[in-house]
């Protein structure tokens, strides 16, 4: 694989099965029967397309994440590079383009939660100026398993 130019940019609508695809080969846990079936991302891709962002090196799709806004904060959600790409600096150029288009929006704060133990993604925030909020609890309640 050679070393190129990161083109990062909003997924478009046809491509949102391959960001499933980098989701699956980066080892992202996701939820095909809830809040990630393709439905409800087609639905998400709808409502805010530019916030569905994409790495692309030699126009192979490699890294990806979802921003959200809550109209408070942004967010830095599912972000997942492949394997084979990452230490390239793609997961920090989809993280600095979140930030952009979050802050086009008014969103002085932008967050990331964490799954398990992930020092990578740990590192990479942490490298891009985020700092751990450790007095932060997250809890969730789901309608089912699956979202």
């Amino acid at each position: 694989m050679s070393e190129g130019h990161i083109e990062i940019r909003p997924l478009k609508k046809t491509e949102l099965r391959d960001m499933i695809a980098v989701w699956k080969a980066a080892g992202l846990p996701h939820r095909p029967s809830g809040r990630d079936s393709f439905k409800n991302l087609e639905r998400q891709w709808s409502a805010a397309s530019d916030l569905f962002i994409g790495a692309f090196m030699s126009g192979r799709l490699v890294g990806v994440a979802i921003a959200s806004d809550d109209g408070r904060k942004g967010w830095v959600n599912r972000l997942a590079v492949i394997p084979a790409w990452r230490r390239r600096g793609v997961g920090r150029a989809i993280v600095e383009e979140c930030e952009r288009v979050l802050r086009s929006k008014g969103r002085g704060v932008v967050g990331a939660l964490i799954e398990g133990e992930n020092e990578a993604s740990e590192g990479l925030f942490e490298s891009s100026g985020y700092k751990l909020e450790e007095d932060i609890k997250y809890y969730a309640k789901r309608d089912s398993d699956r979202t």
